[in-house]
């Protein structure tokens, strides 16, 4: 194997963290994921269940990632990123660990684990970078309203292209522009400087921070927000919804489309199975009451 390791263990969309007793030697107090020595993959499943609790019959070894040398002050030591699947999220610390926390990976940064207290440039980086190359962040790259698409478009040309970009493929997991996000794009990536690579905004938006960078902004992709997305904060728009939500009984709506476009009317019933509403045509010389789909109608004054 190598000099240590670093097991990250995932639940579903979860990242297990375990904290230090405050009395460990190297990190005390730090967030960590199972550290350990081991040669055999058998040997490192073992490791995690002695820490966490977890059975080794519900532990996955998936994956590792490249060594990193780590400068501990006495000696550099290589250090493997493995990421572990469990199929349980029943955990109960031991050993060098007292606390455990499954969290949304784009929550990282807000933690203070192992390597933070080192001496070196980018110390309180190290874990997250390691975990990236095992797992992945999702970073949003603002857009020019409108442009989304486009911008979407162009770095699936980029990446399945025949230029250098190409070489970014392994890094860029996913490219995503959900209609309801306006001037945003999503990005799946194991590392911020992928995205911005993909983009041609490597340093930033000053051109002069790129002098030197054989680079080609792309048009309409104006820059990649700092810090990874938790995942919990995109869902909410990755899944789809009844073309009713948001249409209320007492609502007053614009026909979009059809035989009665421009009229307005008021809601008087909402069936979510049907994703059909009634309502009534309330300007018209004599009343009346029609259904038609949520998509075919817009809210223009809600109820109180």
């Amino acid at each position: 194997m190598t000099d240590a390791f670093i097991a990250f263990v995932r639940f579903e969309e979860k990242l297990l963290l375990l904290r230090r007793t405050k009395t460990d030697q190297e990190f005390p107090g730090l967030w960590d994921g199972v550290y350990g020595i081991a040669d055999t993959q058998e040997e490192v499943l073992e490791r995690v269940s002695a820490c966490t609790g977890i059975p080794v019959e519900s532990l996955h070894y998936h994956s590792t990632g490249p060594e990193l040398g780590i400068d501990m002050g006495r000696k550099l030591v290589d250090v493997m990123p493995i990421l572990i699947v469990s199929s349980t999220d029943e955990v109960e610390p031991a050993g060098i660990y007292e606390k455990s926390e499954w969290i949304d990976p784009g929550m990282l940064k807000d933690y203070n684990c192992i390597f933070a207290n080192l001496d070196m440039d980018g110390a309180e980086s190290i874990f997250r970078e390691m975990y990236g190359s095992v797992g992945s962040f999702l970073y949003i790259v603002k857009t020019a309203i409108g442009g989304e698409q486009r911008v979407a478009a162009e770095m699936h040309a980029r990446l399945h292209g025949g230029g250098s970009l190409r070489a970014l493929q392994p890094e860029i997991m996913s490219i995503l522009h959900p209609p309801a996000m306006r001037g945003y794009v999503f990005v799946e990536s194991s590392a911020i400087h992928h995205v911005e690579k993909l983009i041609g905004r490597a340093g930033g938006r000053d051109p002069s921070a790129r002098r030197g960078l054989n680079l080609t902004p792309m048009k309409n992709a104006k820059s990649v927000l700092p810090g990874e997305a938790p995942l919990e904060d995109i869902l909410p728009y990755l899944e789809p919804k009844a073309v009713t939500s948001g249409i209320e009984i007492g609502c007053i709506v614009e026909i979009v489309t059809g035989a009665f476009k421009g009229e307005k009317a008021r809601i008087t019933g909402v069936s979510e199975s049907k994703e059909e509403v009634s309502m009534e045509l309330y300007e018209q010389l004599i009343p009346m009451t029609i259904n038609m789909r949520g998509d075919h109608v817009r809210v223009i004054e809600r109820v109180e």
